[in-house]
């Protein structure tokens, strides 16, 4: 066991983790709120539904929101103190 728990595979360790998080997260979002995912029986007897509204709020969610007038970029400071002319 020792041969797995060196401070080198530690941040290994994190990256799977956070990556799995991730997954799981994703996941749990498309069971719990995506419209076309019916779980229960009675839901699932509906047949298809042609609710667009619920499509576009799911669609639609808050980090899409949050980001969308905002410019591409990871650091904008550092990338503005590299690139932008005094």
């Amino acid at each position: 066991m020792g041969r797995w728990l060196k401070p080198e595979v530690y941040p290994l360790f994190a990256s799977v983790g956070v990556a799995v998080g991730i997954c799981v997260m994703q996941l749990a979002r498309n069971i719990c709120t995506n419209p076309e995912v019916r779980i229960t029986k009675e839901n699932r007897a509906a047949g298809v539904l042609e609710n667009f509204e619920e499509g576009k709020q799911y669609a639609e969610h808050s980090l899409r929101k949050y980001v969308r007038g905002r410019r591409p970029e990871i650091m904008p400071n550092v990338n503005g103190f590299f690139s932008d002319p005094k």
